[in-house]
């Protein structure tokens, strides 16, 4: 699979890198097998298409279908943060359409923005968010 990822328990954080051909069986495999873990509920996550070659369009339905099934699957009401790095114009625009359709799936508890340097995608995840009490 060319998504791999990693978990830091302290930090509450998933970091995913993406790598080679990008195709939507890729993420879908990622969301499906990362996220379905209990123990990383509410966990902040950075998706990394850094060192992505090229990726296999998608239709529009796959990043329609992508973002409901991960509103689906978030677990938990408390707030988290989706970061994702995307220096190429396909990949940032991808990710914008998919940030439009979390957005917009009042199941969704992750507030997603796209970024085109992985420095700004660390401060984003990093910054302090007022919890539910």
């Amino acid at each position: 699979m060319p998504i791999e990822y990693s978990i830091d328990h302290e930090r509450r954080l998933v970091v995913a890198r993406a790598h080679g051909v990008f195709s939507p069986e890729d993420v879908f495999g990622y969301q499906r097998d990362a996220w379905s873990r209990n123990d990383i509920a509410g966990y902040d996550e950075i998706v990394d298409m850094s060192d992505v070659e090229s990726i296999v369009q998608p239709p529009v339905e796959n990043v329609r279908d992508l973002a409901s099934l991960a509103a689906e699957m978030d677990m938990g009401s408390a707030p988290s943060r989706l970061a994702i790095v995307a220096p190429s114009d396909i990949a940032f625009g991808l990710g914008r359409m998919y940030q439009a359709y979390r957005e917009s799936d009042a199941r969704s508890h992750k507030e997603v923005a796209v970024f085109r340097h992985r420095e700004d995608a660390l401060a984003f995840v990093r910054r302090e968010t007022k919890r539910p009490a």
